[in-house]
């Protein structure tokens, strides 16, 4: 028996008992007669004694450990002098007896400790190394409870898990796919999945009324912090459902992972957003809304002013900073440099201080009365103490930068506590959205969402205009998931192919399984995916996914722990009869 007690059982009611601990060496401290050493294991730690005056030969024996080493050792359990209530065990330390070196370790190339000196890099190189530190384990340990407590929700309103093929068709809707030759039959391919979309509309073809799987997906897209290659959905269907049905069914899964990982009660009903009045009120589809702070259109209000960027201007608008009226010039001048980032793109920045002794100053002084400013403060209902922050130009670019700017006022302002939880649908999304290069509409959420049933006689003469059946739960400003209710009819689903683009024949090679089954009596049904890692990284309080997946890739899609993508044997390819070409 390698042990009896894991490094974070062990109490004071355990006092004098014989107990057998494995472990890996965290710390070692030699204080001249006596041995200190943390052992750790996934529990935690617990702190060995070796006492030189009654088993000095053990002592010595401590000598040959290093960190990271491997250890067995046997003991009984004893109060502490000096207790530690930093750690579960830190009324109690084993006065060792016995030690066995199970194995030894090299120097680790970082520290294994919370405040590791390991940059991102290294730490990813060595990931099975990082994977000891507390908060690497902590953040998958919380993936685990959470995919626990989702399967016993959905468990609970009849779903069954089903998995769905890895290997399918290559479609041209979406992210570009993953490719995977297939030997046995020469000159074609296999697609990863982007997401298990077509399988769980056939489930319910089949009868299924209720599936759901926690299943990875695939896109060979650019990365950041919350995409990665490959990734976890929580991917979902119902039968025989309306909107609203599956928005309630899934708010509920929400509110039940909330109470069970968090111990946080949400008693009421998420507020239910349209698409248009996000990008209206905060520039983005995926709005924070834990803090107010929104958009105020002034672009009618200021048109015949003398100030000629905001006549010439498509849209202005801007935001009122409660009790920002105090920033200096100095703070000013750093947002001004903000919103000119060219990932940002804003001209400049605009902006009217509503002093706190009613005194108003503004960096449009000269185009504009104190009165004028005041009845432009009144739009933003601006206090004494207030700051107005103004952008203006193209619509579209000036909205996405006002959102840039909120969010960086919130994070200035505290406003973004990440123990503060904020959930809303985001509803309404067009059904479709036009591409200029190609001069075609292309599916905003997929080319089976269903338009809404007020907007379907708009599909030949306004297209454009047509929304969609289509949700997006948004929490803190991420997209946790999103999903639509489905086309179930033939019909409705080949003038859908129709508008996107697609010719009769395409539309048959790359869909035409679907369209036979529906012709075998399609249940009405739509379903949802949330994006379990961004669902994860939200509840450990995470800017980046990367943290809570076991084994991510970095900004380059590269997983430098195994060295892959890497090449292959050209006996491989041969088989493929896949030549490559090679850049001199």
């Amino acid at each position: 028996m390698y042990r009896t007690h894991t490094c974070g059982e062990l109490r004071i009611e355990h006092i004098n008992q014989s107990v057998t601990l494995s472990g890996w060496v965290q710390k070692i401290r030699n204080l001249g007669g006596m041995t200190f050493i943390d052992l750790r294991d996934r529990y935690g730690i617990t702190q060995l004694v070796f006492n030189e005056e009654t088993h000095k030969a053990l002592c010595e024996q401590t000598e040959e450990l290093g960190r990271e080493f491997v250890i067995q050792v046997k003991g009984q359990v004893a109060e502490r002098s000096n207790k530690n209530s930093k750690i579960a065990t830190g009324d109690i330390e084993i006065l060792v007896e016995e030690l066995t070196i199970l194995n030894s370790s090299e120097l680790p190339p970082f520290t294994i400790e919370d405040d590791t000196d390991g940059g991102d890099e290294l730490r990813m190189k060595y990931r099975y190394l990082d994977l000891r530190r507390n908060p690497v384990r902590e953040n998958l340990v919380l993936r685990h409870k959470i995919g626990f407590e989702v399967r016993n929700y959905l468990n609970g309103e009849n779903f069954i898990e089903t998995e769905t093929p890895v290997l399918i068709k290559s479609t041209p809707e979406g992210a570009r796919d993953f490719i995977v030759p297939s030997r046995m039959n020469e000159g074609q391919f296999y697609a990863l999945p982007q997401s298990p979309q077509v399988f769980k509309q056939l489930l319910m073809v089949s009868g299924f009324d209720r599936y759901f799987q926690i299943v990875k997906c695939f896109r060979d897209e650019d990365l950041r912090a919350d995409r990665q290659p490959e990734f976890t959905q929580i991917d979902c269907e119902m039968s025989f459902v309306e909107q609203e049905d599956i928005l309630n069914t899934f708010e509920g899964m929400t509110k039940h992972l909330f109470k069970t990982i968090k111990n946080v009660d949400i008693d009421y009903t998420f507020p239910r957003l349209s698409y248009a009045d996000a990008m209206k009120y905060y520039g983005s589809d995926k709005p924070d809304t834990r803090f107010e702070m929104k958009f105020v259109d002034l672009t009618e209000d200021v048109k015949d002013s003398e100030f000629k960027l905001f006549n010439e201007a498509e849209y202005v608008g801007g935001i009122c900073a409660d009790a920002c009226a105090s920033y200096t010039r100095k703070q000013l001048d750093k947002l001004t440099d903000f919103v000119k980032k060219p990932q940002i793109g804003a001209g400049g920045l605009i902006y009217i201080k509503f002093n706190a002794d009613g005194s108003v100053k503004s960096s449009v002084d000269k185009f504009f009365s104190v009165e004028q400013l005041k009845e432009i403060g009144a739009k933003f209902n601006a206090k004494d103490g207030d700051l107005v922050l103004i952008l203006a130009g193209a619509l579209n670019k000036t909205l996405n930068a006002l959102c840039e700017l909120r969010l960086e006022m919130g994070n200035q302002m505290g406003l973004r506590d990440k123990n503060k939880f904020s959930p809303l649908w985001v509803v309404d999304f067009p059904l479709l959205e036009w591409d200029e290069d190609s001069e075609r509409f292309y599916a905003m959420h997929h080319p089976f969402t269903s338009p809404k049933a007020e907007d379907m006689d708009m599909l030949d003469s306004n297209p454009g205009d047509v929304r969609a059946n289509a949700y997006d739960l948004v929490i803190n400003g991420v997209e946790i998931g999103g999903g639509s209710v489905r086309i179930f009819n033939d019909e409705l689903q080949q003038k859908m192919f129709k508008l996107l683009g697609f010719t009769e024949e395409e539309a048959e090679n790359q869909f035409g399984f679907l369209m036979n089954a529906f012709k075998y009596g399609a249940p009405p049904h739509g379903g949802v995916a949330f994006g379990f890692d961004r669902l994860v990284s939200l509840f450990a309080g995470l800017d980046s996914i990367r943290d809570v997946i076991a084994f991510p890739k970095n900004n380059s899609g590269r997983d430098v722990m195994i060295d892959s993508p890497s090449p292959v044997a050209k006996e491989q390819l041969d088989e493929l009869k896949i030549a490559l070409t090679v850049k001199e």
